[in-house]
């Protein structure tokens, strides 16, 4: 079992939604969608459901041209970021709607609805409205409910964004657990990267509507193809600079540089976009022979356990992002060292040509 979108636009007026697109997903297979707010991903999502229909190409479902099937005609189920369930039904009315809907037996439905909300743990909660459910609780029983029709495809649309931390959290953790060894494919949309790195499996990244690369979700972080993807898949963004290089060291061109390692050193002499990770900049020296660089403090902020540090060098401003708390105080000049073998370097068009994670 396959879905498969060939060739697929979506064009609205003069704007393009969609640029050509031909993605294969896999039985069996967790795939996100990585993208900024408009990247394409929920009108992605519609395309595969059948709420929408593509400007051009073809949509495949195990082997059959779905393209003009209205999603009423699909087995799909879909979860979005609101909590959509039916104020005046109880939870296990909830769940078991779609059930009701194909005139299942009510033995099967009950049998159906008990071992999702065991899985779910709202079995304790199945006589309850949505009002009484907080809201990591509201949005287990729209999963639920997505879950329990037992569809083969399954469309997340950023189900966690409303939910506060820990939840976020908890249901982070449950999530590929509760799709593992079913049948289904499963395409999960979010904004956020750590999301993407948690579930696994296999990622596509956005930007304005296009596809910029599909794969291994661990393979595509370490080894972006260019560097609109890494930048997608980079949150706090990329810190990026022009540089020239030259034998085995890259300057910058304030003059500031550093030595390169065997990584970079067999790439021609010339200019390149230098990149690296905020994670890669720290307030401690995290290499053998670290590169380090100063800068004037613009803002220090806590998010979470980690410190992340604004800084301006040169009139440019760069970010670093370490775990743990580093107070550092606004205008003061800090020195940070830099993971230089834990950047990237792109050509002009933007391949990538050498460095790693």
């Amino acid at each position: 079992m396959t879905l498969e979108l060939r060739h697929v636009t979506k064009v609205v007026g003069a704007e393009t939604h969609i640029h050509e697109t031909s993605l294969v997903l896999e039985e069996g297979s967790f795939n996100v969608l990585l993208g900024t707010t408009l990247a394409g991903k929920t009108t992605l999502l519609q395309l595969m459901a059948g709420l929408d229909r593509p400007s051009a190409g073809e949509i495949w479902f195990r082997g059959t041209n779905v393209t003009g099937v209205a999603v009423q005609k699909r087995n799909v189920s879909m979860v979005y970021q609101q909590f959509i369930n039916y104020p005046h039904l109880s939870v296990y009315e909830n769940i078991a709607s779609p059930l009701k809907v194909a005139n299942m037996d009510r033995a099967e439905i009950e049998r159906r609805v008990g071992a999702v909300s065991e899985l779910l743990r709202l079995s304790p909660m199945l006589q309850r409205r949505p009002a009484e459910l907080s809201g990591g609780q509201q949005q287990r029983t729209a999963i639920a409910r997505a879950l329990v029709k037992d569809s083969d495809l399954v469309l997340l649309d950023e189900p966690l964004a409303n939910l506060d931390y820990k939840l976020r959290e908890e249901l982070r953790d449950e999530l590929p657990r509760l799709f593992a060894g079913r049948r289904c494919i499963v395409v999960y949309a979010t904004t956020e990267p750590t999301e993407a790195l948690l579930f696994g499996g296999n990622t596509a990244t956005l930007s304005e509507g296009r596809v910029t690369q599909f794969g291994p979700t661990g393979a595509i972080y370490r080894q972006p193809r260019d560097h609109l993807s890494a930048e997608v898949f980079s949150d706090p963004p990329l810190n990026t600079a022009l540089v020239t290089k030259t034998g085995g060291r890259i300057e910058l061109s304030n003059g500031i540089g550093w030595q390169i390692g065997p990584a970079f050193a067999r790439l021609p002499d010339g200019r390149y976009t230098w990149s690296i990770r905020a994670h890669h900049i720290t307030p401690f020296q995290q290499a053998a022979h670290p590169a380090t660089i100063e800068g004037k403090v613009l803002l220090a902020e806590l998010t979470g356990s980690d410190s992340v540090i604004h800084f301006d060098v040169n009139g440019t401003t760069w970010i670093s992002q370490s775990h743990g708390v580093y107070p550092f105080d606004v205008g003061v000049t800090a020195r940070l060292y830099i993971d230089v073998e834990r950047s990237f370097l792109f050509a002009e068009d933007g391949r990538l040509v050498g460095g790693a994670e």
